[in-house]
């Protein structure tokens, strides 16, 4: 079989890079706690255990997923020391995510249907 060359070849790797920053988006906020986490936050500031308590994850999942978050920008970590106590907000990145989560809740309200 030969290797593609020339221009259909070049329209398809053009084509594909059109959507590369969606693939690039999905791959770093796609997994289902990210968005749990990042679709919860949007309500403000809060502690790890209202998270675990609101978001039904638990306390190593959270742990892994907000220090993921953490790492990729979305989310801010603050530490009291007394009371002990870790609080959890979107940063200027995360937020800017908010519209783009509403825009899918509001697709997958009207185009996927509830299973019974």
């Amino acid at each position: 079989m030969k290797p593609r060359t020339g221009s259909g070849a070049e329209a398809v790797e053009e084509k594909n890079s059109e959507a590369c920053p969606v693939v690039e988006a999905v791959e770093e906020i796609g997994s289902r706690w990210r968005l749990i986490i990042l679709h919860d936050l949007q309500e403000g500031e809060k502690r790890f255990n209202q998270l675990e308590k609101s978001t039904g994850a638990s306390s190593s999942t959270l742990s892994r997923v907000l220090d993921d978050l953490e790492e990729l920008g979305l989310v801010r970590r603050r530490v009291e020391e007394s009371p002990i106590a870790s609080y959890y907000r979107l940063t200027p990145k995360g937020e800017a995510l908010s519209p783009a989560l509403e825009e899918l809740a509001d697709w997958s309200e009207e185009w996927l249907e509830e299973e019974v």
